[in-house]
């Protein structure tokens, strides 16, 4: 560890190097008494999660995370440009450099939304550029999972902050995103922020009605789209899908690919694999069967470089009948079996989904002689439309062999 780098309100981050490649990486330190006083332990497990699941060329990469009895390290892409907020203080951007960084901003949060997470503080302070000049989308200590529909948390930073999360009735963290990235196009190009007031009331008042003027230098078509994007009601605000087929956005933008999230497998369980015969399905970790199954001993977040999307449950019924079950819900809920060997299932929808066709893939681990687990995982897809495929199809479908669903109290057989 080298250099301070900043600090924040129960953090620090600090220069590293990683000894062995000289990899230089930003080290954010936390202490845990300070979190645990003051209530963010879950907002930590929340950020190490959701900076687990998206990795994209225009997030910052979290590369592990380490935790002593008095702090959790996270180790992160050290992004060497600084701020965005810095470049736009010595005044507004050129039309074509702003809309590079918009368009990476777009497609960034495009990703996010798309593995079920809404970044709720997006502003100029979060957004930093590497050496080559590309945006880097930072902090997500405020992101936030909206499967349980709509969200109350008021939270962001009042100039960039929506409308509907003033009102404090609900809103959509998604459609929220999108407002503030108008107030971070708005300012690219401007130099100054869209809605300002000294009485904090009248700047509150200008936001719930979207009241704002553009400066003469604006074009007509970025005009045309930060009026779309900066809409008081979040129903007729512009999609993220609409942005994308703006002319004046797709001006030389290409899609870059997403990182793939590898699983590595402990050295320990290759050796298990290797030795077990192919007449049964391969050893599950007693660690992580009793970490994933049990909510309140989860430690993988905070310990591991893994993160698992798929859901799993326990099955007290053998092999050769859960497969027979996993294929007749293929079947049943109209997928194509892509595979079904070594005890492992693939199935892919046949109809094109946001992200494309879903394809979901079934393992079976064997705990003990009478107890086998299923993990369902997502191999290609949209992720909100993998989460609806096992509430609405899995689920309902193969109650009759699931023993415990993962982190639900197992009651079978009248124990507890």
């Amino acid at each position: 560890m080298g250099r301070l780098l900043g600090k924040g309100s129960f953090a620090k981050v600090y220069h590293g190097r990683n000894l062995n490649t000289s990899e230089s990486v930003a080290i954010k330190v936390i202490c845990k008494n300070q979190v645990k006083n003051q209530g963010f332990i879950e907002q930590i497990k929340r950020e190490i999660s959701i900076m687990h699941l998206v990795r994209h060329p225009n997030i910052v990469e979290i590369k592990e995370v380490l935790a002593t009895k008095q702090k959790i390290f996270f180790i992160m892409e050290y992004v060497k440009g600084g701020e965005l907020f810095a470049k736009v203080a010595r005044g507004k951007l050129k039309e074509e450099v702003a809309r590079k960084y918009f368009q990476q901003l777009i497609s960034a949060v495009d990703f996010c939304h798309s593995r079920g997470v809404s970044h709720r503080d997006l502003k100029p302070e979060n957004l930093l550029l590497d050496e080559n000049g590309n945006l880097k989308v930072s902090d997500f200590g405020l992101s936030a999972f909206p499967e349980q529909g709509l969200l109350h948390t008021q939270c962001g930073t009042p100039a960039y902050v929506a409308p509907e999360v003033l009102r404090k009735k609900g809103y959509d963290g998604n459609k929220s995103d999108i407002w503030s990235c108008g107030v971070v196009l708005y300012v690219l190009l401007a130099g100054f922020l869209p809605f300002q007031d000294e009485n904090m009331m009248k700047m509150y008042s200008k936001v719930f009605k979207a009241e704002f003027d553009f400066p003469p230098w604006f074009s007509y078509e970025s005009r045309r789209l930060i009026s779309r994007l900066l809409v008081s009601d979040p129903e007729k605000r512009i999609t993220i899908s609409g942005i994308m087929k703006i002319p004046w956005f797709c001006k030389g933008f290409t899609r870059p690919n997403a990182f793939s999230i590898q699983e590595p497998i402990h050295e320990l369980e290759k050796e298990i694999e290797l030795a077990r015969s192919k007449s049964s399905p391969p050893f599950f970790n007693a660690f992580e069967f009793i970490s994933s199954m049990s909510s309140g001993f989860d430690l993988s977040n905070l310990f591991e470089n893994r993160t698992k999307s798929g859901s799993l449950f326990t099955s007290k019924c053998s092999t050769s009948m859960i497969m027979d079950k996993l294929e007749s819900l293929a079947k049943k809920v109209n997928f194509k079996i892509m595979s079904s060997k070594d005890y492992k299932v693939k199935m892919q929808g046949v109809t094109e989904g946001r992200k494309g066709k879903l394809l979901v893939k079934a393992e079976l681990y064997e705990v003990a002689p009478e107890v086998t687990v299923v993990e369902f995982s997502k191999s290609a897809g949209d992720t909100l439309e993998y989460r609806k495929f096992c509430e609405e199809d899995v689920r309902p479908a193969l109650k009759d062999i699931v023993w415990s669903w993962q982190g639900e109290t197992n009651s079978c057989d009248g124990q507890g």
